[in-house]
């Protein structure tokens, strides 16, 4: 798929977007080898209209990157420890975007591992945001990375993830307003073992087994 086709994909809300990052392929070059990420798992955040975006009370320092083009790295440090990564949607100054919560490695296993300390199973090399940013090796010196230039290369599949094959839920750990089923903005791959656990804030519950289609209009 042409660079400029796959960009303009992503450049609509994130919750329209959820399709085409379900399934598409992350790879990252680095001095350590090459690793690729099938992606199974997102959270879908809209910018300022979204009480659980980092952008609900707008444009700062740490959360620019979110405002601008679709198709780069909002990268952010959470908990003093872990780095996650979302892909940005929309248009510029939307600040919509995916948050990356899991996915299976298919390509570099072995320096996924090393990364990852040695994990019981290869599923959970990158089963969670931390864990699949740690994977891949990324932190914050990609944060505004174009996701479809060196040293990323994001392969979209050729159609959006068949609404039947796409469940649906609340956001893992998001509280308060803008958590629980109010906003089931998490998407993910319907059977797939490298997804991550559920866990509610006080305002979640277990999600639902199944949901309307992932295009369906959420805001």
């Amino acid at each position: 798929m042409d660079v400029s086709d796959a960009r303009s994909l992503l450049a609509v809300p994130a919750t329209e977007a959820a399709p085409w990052l379900l399934g598409a392929v992350l790879h990252r070059e680095s001095p350590e080898g090459p690793v690729a990420v099938r992606i199974t798992e997102v959270e879908a955040y809209l910018g300022e209209a979204d009480p659980g975006s980092h952008a609900f009370r707008g444009q700062s320092a740490r959360n620019s990157t979110m405002f601008g083009p679709a198709g780069h790295l909002y990268v952010y440090f959470t908990y003093g420890m872990h780095y996650c990564a979302n892909v940005v949607c929309g248009e510029e100054g939307q600040a919509t975007g995916l948050l990356l919560r899991a996915g299976e490695i298919v390509e570099g296993k072995p320096v996924a591992r090393l990364r990852r300390k040695e994990p019981r199973t290869d599923l959970d090399l990158a089963r969670g945001p931390a864990r699949l940013a740690q994977a891949l090796g990324i932190n914050r010196e990609l944060n505004g990375a174009d996701v479809f230039t060196e040293p990323l290369r994001l392969e979209l599949p050729p159609e959006p993830a068949d609404a039947a094959l796409i469940s649906r839920g609340p956001r893992v750990g998001v509280s308060g307003e803008g958590g629980g089923e109010a906003y089931p903005w998490r998407y993910w791959l319907t059977g797939e073992p490298t997804v991550s656990k559920y866990r509610g804030g006080p305002a979640g519950g277990a999600p639902p087994p199944r949901a309307p289609p992932a295009t369906a209009k959420t805001s």
